[in-house]
């Protein structure tokens, strides 16, 4: 089987999310298929390094590529959601009160909104 990539439109709708884990700010896009499906993450921190700034867009990169060539978000969430590693501690999202790490938070927003079997489908 050969995995078929879906890219996005040129123009698409999108959300931003200004989030906090622990004492970093970070603004997550997700940019969205014309059926309202994520198709790509974009992820920007306040204060970032090269180093964390490089590790976000590879993140980043690879799940918005692996749901653009077909794996669904609930299972690219399952692959990412507990992972730990700094930064990790409290939120500004009574939703997700504690994240074990930026990538465990971002994976959590996504069950949440966008799982069908996830306890909230609100955007």
């Amino acid at each position: 089987m050969i995995a078929t990539r879906k890219s996005l439109p040129i123009t698409r709708d999108s959300i931003t999310h200004k989030f906090s884990v622990g004492s970093h700010e970070g603004y997550l896009t997700i940019g969205l298929y014309p059926d309202g499906r994520p198709g790509e993450i974009f992820l920007k921190m306040s204060k970032e390094g090269s180093t964390m700034s490089g590790m976000c867009q590879a993140f980043c990169r690879a799940f918005s590529l692996s749901i653009q060539h077909g794996l669904s978000v609930k299972d690219a969430v399952s692959r990412f959601k507990g992972m730990r590693f700094e930064p990790m501690g409290t939120t500004t999202n009574e939703q997700i009160p504690e994240a074990s790490s930026i990538v465990d938070y971002i994976a959590r927003y996504l069950e949440l909104h966008f799982v069908a079997d996830a306890p909230s489908q609100r955007h």
